[in-house]
């Protein structure tokens, strides 16, 4: 058999991926087919093969096309022609039909196969559909498929993450390997309305795809994004059970609030409402990082925007899915705490120091004492979360619909942590005609929470109690004799179930107090919420290329709790005297509609695509009642709950009416492409909002971005190095209407009394409490990005981006002058402050024999800084404040400097004897520190004035990262594979609040073990005196400030697929189990339990309720 290969013989397995992708034009009238294949070979640059002598013997072909598809093409030529064609990725194949399958046009024929991936696995879920038909299917769980079709028809074959094939219906029963997507190319990313090519795309975004999200076991969906997208900083705020964590995209872009804006499904859901969601319900997140991506979400977009979007049903066969994991959990790291003789050793030295005699005759005979954090750890809370989905299908209708159950015990006072979350999800879509589609997503979700409180707090509870509490105090009293004896005898004094009174101490008071007693004052306690979260949409196409889309979405939410107070005395500072029973119930309500027109239009190699849009947003908040029932006749919860309502009448109740937060919205936006060579978008949305003064209560919001994809250009060369190379910039300008409701307005306030002369009588007035502000107006901020994204060798991938991002008019309260008369500062727009970053995104995929390996990792470096904070003012009053320190605030936010920035004392070491105090002099000749001793700190005298004051504080770390990065290690091999994720976060320091400043009984770290005692013991750990004249532990200094950096191998899997040959034969699909650890090992300088540590400023620890070290076993089948 004579055959012909022609067109690019050396390079055309370099570029076959790029070929099939290119847009061809002819135009022939009656010609050869010969003749036509290789025009389409020369301008697609692929080899096509054929024989010769079948083509003599093809028809004549006509053909006028522009812009066309490879694929397009060939199916013209084709048609009608006894002859079929295959992609193989690399070359293009046309053979001759058998002669049973040369058939008429109107002859349907039944066709069925199988589609496997390139190591021969099944490929699930593919879609099969006809060319330019409406009829289609999807794989089964073991890649086959029926589907009836024209036999002189071809069929396409697609999957997400591989390159579409074309294959002729008519060629029997075969098989079909799809390859895997080597470059971007043809991956989609959602965007703000819309889905496009990642190709073309010139904002910076980043995405987290499902395959990502079940590799963690994750309680809620915002921590799925640590360490997977550079750009994004993620910190729990806490590690107890349903906790969530401060996401921030590019940084703090204001001092008001900074949580992103999340989508789902195209609902407004707010940060803390995000919990709802299920990890195994999500198909893809999006972070939309760049003013150029933001801009159609306008006033909502500052702080960056988090798409989600959740599962669909595919056409085809029923599909069971069940995923599930159960394990136990436990403390990653324990503090070391002094023991009872050490402990009694340093207080007596303390209390010697200061002249007032010894506290403990005999320390050694204390032994270790009590082990506070043993008694309220657990080394064994229970995990576990569970989720069936059932999805299917045909071509007129899909739908996806999933039960899922969380259950999590908290690893500290585990009676009074707990976490529980049903969710409940169902997702369709309905063909309604050829040109009308209408679908919804709802979501639901009831989660019922123990929790701690505060669980970043020095104020009490468990945890800060057990760092605290003195090892020398019991836990409970068995002796009767001292049970019968103060403070034993009061009324309240809490017991365990043996009737035995819990220890009090009489050395640590306040809210520091046997943290097993607290428990017992708490226990039953939860709060709970239902969530529904949903929307609906009609879309109809008219025409080809147009779309209209109407969508309605809502979230209504009831969250609430319930409490009760018991009669408890757990020390003179901590006691109630009477029963309560608490019951607060709330509800919100928000919904959104938005119309939108798309319409999309190719001319030869020119591809414009315009958005317009409307919208509005209502949201509402309103808390129903507060009620609170005195002298319950109960002593737990349980009884409380029953008997709350024959309390006495003494009763307290409330209830408020919510603020409606209203948005009206116009917005456009346009994308035009020229042969997906050079790119450009340009956006425009205009809000108006409720939270702004008269004057200013619109904005808009612009912006434009260009891109171009180099290598399609005519001079790139043709070879594997730098296959992809696509380089964009954008700028844009988005807002921040996040800020509560009416502060242009003022409150009438009362009390403004006034007398008249003598006679002592008051008349009763009323005045704004601060001027009114109708100019009030947007937090703007602008953001310039530049980036390029590259595949090298074929297998790396490659994103960088840097930018720069401004924001101004941010609201503060200025001081104004008090002749105004007002009792409080207006809101007004006075700051400005600036971000600075880059982010590096690489990833490589490498197929090795039997060996698949993957690999992803990202950097990102970020510099925040003030740069306004109005006309001369140099830095805000107020900031972070820590216990009874010497100076009300430990952070400050100032010009030039990152926002609340750790501001106190800088030590330069401890004096070692009498000598260096007495040569540490002013000018003056007097000693700059004249309460100090050896063994004290020497402060820097910072302004050189010769005495230690506030005046020398200065800035002494940085608490938000500067460098965040991830990693995650794929390996696969003949059923089995593993998974190792890694993160971190470098470049903070940390402010270790553990111990309370204010009670100087509490307990020590080990490291006060390593305390100054003499000259030449310690140059960091000043010595240990109870009255501390030189401040040593008072002063807020760089003493508390620890390296913040950390490496933490976060998650690690290794898991075993059955052979699919073994399932068939149980009707099983799919069948993967798997062990999994979660914060395996952390590594890092940091003294305290967690060096992540979120909530309202990075990087302050006062107790924070640390993260989890988990181990579990998990199952994944399919049916």
């Amino acid at each position: 058999m004579k055959l012909t290969t022609f067109l690019l013989l050396v390079a055309c397995l370099q570029i076959s991926a790029k070929g099939v992708s290119q847009q061809i034009s002819i135009s022939e009238k009656k010609a050869p087919l010969k003749k036509v294949l290789r025009q389409v070979a020369r301008q697609a640059g692929i080899s096509i093969i054929y024989d010769e002598t079948l083509l003599s013997t093809a028809n004549p072909v006509t053909i006028n096309v522009k812009n066309a598809s490879i694929q397009e093409v060939l199916d013209i030529c084709l048609d009608n022609q006894p002859l079929a064609y295959s992609v193989d990725g690399s070359r293009i194949i046309v053979k001759s039909l058998p002669d049973n399958q040369r058939t008429g046009a109107d002859t349907v024929i039944t066709a069925t196969g199988r589609v496997l991936d390139e190591s021969g696995e099944p490929v699930p879920g593919a879609s099969v559909r006809v060319k330019d038909g409406t009829t289609g299917t999807a794989t089964n769980t073991e890649g086959r498929f029926t589907l009836k079709a024209p036999a002189n028809s071809f069929l396409v074959f697609s999957a997400v993450g591989y390159t579409p094939q074309t294959h002729a219906a008519g060629s029997g029963n075969f098989s079909i390997r799809l390859k895997a997507s080597q470059t971007a190319l043809t991956e989609t990313v959602v965007v703000g309305y819309g889905v496009q090519k990642k190709s073309v795309v010139t904002g910076a975004i980043s995405s987290v795809r499902a395959a990502d999200l079940e590799t963690q076991p994750i309680t809620r969906v915002e921590s799925a994004l640590q360490g997977r997208t550079s750009g994004v900083t993620i910190a729990a705020s806490s590690g107890q059970p349903g906790s969530g964590s401060a996401v921030r995209v590019r940084g703090i872009t204001t001092f008001n609030n900074n949580d992103p804006l999340w989508v789902v499904d195209g609902v407004v859901v707010d940060n803390g409402g995000i919990g709802y969601l299920n990890q195994y319900d999500i198909e893809s997140i999006e972070v939309l990082k760049d003013a150029a991506s933001q801009a159609i979400y306008g006033a909502r977009a500052a702080a960056g925007v988090i798409l989600v979007t959740t599962k669909k049903g595919k056409a085809g066969k029923l599909s069971v899915n069940y995923n599930g994991y159960y394990g136990t959990s436990a403390p990653a790291r324990k503090l070391k705490m002094l023991n009872a003789t050490e402990y009694a050793t340093l207080r007596n030295e303390a209390s010697v120091a200061a002249g007032e005699g010894i506290v403990f005759a005999d320390p050694r005979s204390l032994g270790a004492g009590t082990d506070w954090q043993e008694q309220i750890f657990n080394n064994n809370a229970i995990r576990q979360n569970h989720e069936i989905s059932v999805s299917g299908g045909n071509d007129k209708s899909t739908f996806y619909t999933s039960f899922g159950y969380l259950d999590q015990e908290g690893i500290v006072a585990t009676e009074i942590s707990k976490y529980k979350r049903i969710n409940l999800r169902l997702n369709s879509t309905h063909k309604l005609a050829p040109w009308a589609t209408f679908g919804q997503n709802v979501g639901y979700a009831y989660d019922k929470a123990n929790g701690l409180g505060n669980t970043n707090s020095e104020f009490g509870g468990p945890l800060s109690s057990a760092i605290n509490l003195d090892p020398t105090t019991p836990v409970i009293v068995t002796d009767p004799a001292v049970a019968a004896t103060a403070p034993y005898t009061n009324a309240g004094i809490r017991r365990d179930a043996n009737g035995n009174p819990y220890g009090i101490s009489s050395h640590v008071g306040q809210e520091i107090t046997n943290p097993l007693a607290y428990i017992t004052t708490r226990k039953g306690n939860f709060g709970w919420s239902h969530n529904i979260v949903g929307n609906a949409y009609l879309e109809i196409a008219p025409i080809k290329g147009l779309k209209v889309r109407s969508t309605l979405g809502s979230k209504v939410a009831f969250w609430g709790n319930d409490s009760f107070t018991p009669i408890f005395w757990l020390n003179s500072s901590s006691t109630s005297t009477r029963t309560s029973f608490h019951r607060e119930q709330n509800n919100g309500f928000n919904w959104n509609i938005e119309n939108t027109v798309s319409y999309n239009k190719g001319i030869d190699k020119h591809n414009v695509t315009i958005l317009l849009g409307q919208g509005a947003y209502v949201d509402n908040n309103t808390r129903m009642t507060s009620v609170t029932f005195y002298d319950v006749p109960a002593d737990n919860f349980d009884d409380a709950s029953l008997n709350y309502k024959v309390a006495s009448d003494n009763r307290v109740s409330d209830g408020s009416e919510g603020q409606l937060h209203k948005i009206s919205s116009l917005f456009a936006r346009v994308n035009y492409n020229y042969d997906e060579k050079y790119l450009a978008e340009a956006i425009i949305r205009r809000d108006g909002s409720s939270r702004f003064g008269s004057n200013n209560k619109y904005g808009v919001f612009p912006s434009f971005s260009l891109g171009w994809v180099a290598s399609r250009e005519g001079f790139w060369p043709e070879n594997n190095i730098v296959s992809f190379l696509k380089v964009r910039g954008g700028y844009g300008v988005v807002g921040n209407d996040n800020i509560g409701d009416f502060a242009f307005l003022s409150i009438i306030g009362s009390g403004r009394n006034y007398a008249f002369g003598n006679s002592g009588s008051y008349l009763i007035g009323y005045s704004p409490d601060a001027p009114v502000n109708p100019d009030l107006k947007w937090e703007s901020t602008s953001q310039t990005n530049i980036g390029f994204e590259a595949t090298i060798l074929r297998d790396i991938t490659v994103s960088f981006d840097w930018y720069k991002k401004a924001t101004k008019d941010i609201l503060q309260n200025p001081r104004i002058p008090a002749y105004i008369g007002a009792v409080s500062n207006p809101a007004a727009n006075v700051a400005d402050m600036e971000n600075t970053g880059v982010e590096l995104e690489i990833g490589y995929r490498k197929k090795l024999g039997d060996f698949n390996l993957g690999v992803n990792g990202n950097v990102s470096y970020l510099k925040n800084r003030v740069t306004n904070l109005g006309r001369g003012v140099s830095y805000l009053s107020g900031g972070q404040t820590f216990q009874s320190s010497a100076y009300s605030t430990i952070t400050r936010t100032a010009l030039g400097q990152p926002l609340n920035s750790f501001f106190g004392h800088r030590t330069a070491g401890i004096f070692q004897t009498q000598a260096e105090v007495d040569a540490y002099v002013n000018k003056e000749g007097k000693k700059i520190q004249p309460n100090a001793a050896p063994g004290d700190f020497r402060w820097v005298d910072l302004n050189g004035d010769g005495q230690i004051t506030e005046l020398d504080r200065d800035f002494i770390g940085n608490p938000t990262p500067t460098w965040t990065y991830g990693f995650t290690l794929n390996g696969e091999y003949k059923g089995f594979d593993m998974i190792v994720f890694i993160q971190g976060a470098t470049g903070n320091k940390i402010f270790q609040g553990l111990r309370r400043l204010d009670i100087t009984n509490a307990n020590w770290q080990t490291k006060a073990l390593g305390r100054w005692t003499g000259p030449g013991t310690s140059n960091d750990y000043p010595r240990l005196i109870r009255t501390d004249p030189n401040k040593n532990f008072t002063n807020p200094s760089d003493l508390y400030l620890e390296d913040g950096g950390y490496c933490r191998i976060k998650s690690m899997q290794l898991g075993y697929s059955l052979p699919a040959s073994l399932l068939s034969k149980a009707g099983i699909g799919k069948l993967r189990l798997y062990i999994m650890s979660e914060n395996l090992l952390t590594f890092t300088k940091y003294t305290g339990y967690d060096p992540e540590i979120g909530g309202g400023v990075f990087s302050i620890d006062r107790g924070i309720y640390p993260q989890a070290r988990s181990f579990m076993f998990g199952v994944n089948a399919t049916f």
